[in-house]
């Protein structure tokens, strides 16, 4: 092989290494586990200062705000048989309420206290049985009339300009 190869085939190589290398740090680094409030409190591993996501109901009555940041809650989140203690500083979602389902993202500290830094709550797919059933919209919004012409010519909201 000429010289000219040699490098070719090196710096190839080195490329490609390079890039399995970033992806590989990329999906270590964010990757997370997701477990229910009983698989993580059965499991024997402590996962105490890793990453997790945690799925879980919204313990009712357990929702304390705190008094100096209006930001911070705690509560506490359960499953069939286990509960959890979650502290989470952030916007709250409108549909976090007691017996909600949530799913928190966060640490789990040495103590077994969960510091949360996202708190989602579930899909509202419940709303599109409502539709249908012809309820309102949270907030008692009217959803709109399907069957309606609403295109731009019928609603008259464009001006009209000649040239």
């Amino acid at each position: 092989m000429t010289q000219k190869k040699i490098k070719f085939i090196v710096g190839s190589f080195l490329i490609v290494a390079a890039i399995g290398y970033l992806i590989t740090a990329g999906i270590s680094s964010t990757s997370q586990y997701f477990f229910t409030v009983d698989e993580l409190m059965s499991q024997k591993v402590s996962y105490a200062g890793t990453g997790l996501k945690v799925k879980g109901n919204v313990v009712n009555g357990s929702i304390v705000r705190d008094s100096e940041n209006y930001l911070k809650i705690n509560f506490a989140i359960e499953d069939k048989s286990s509960n959890l203690n979650v502290v989470y500083e952030g916007i709250i979602p409108d549909m976090f309420k007691d017996g909600q389902e949530v799913v928190v993202e966060g640490i789990l500290a040495q103590n077994g206290v969960f510091h949360a830094n996202t708190l989602l709550t579930s899909c509202p797919s419940k709303y599109e049985a409502e539709r249908e059933a012809g309820k309102s919209h949270p907030g008692n919004i009217p959803y709109p009339d399907t069957n309606k012409d609403v295109s731009p010519k019928s609603t008259g909201f464009l001006p009209k300009t000649t040239i």
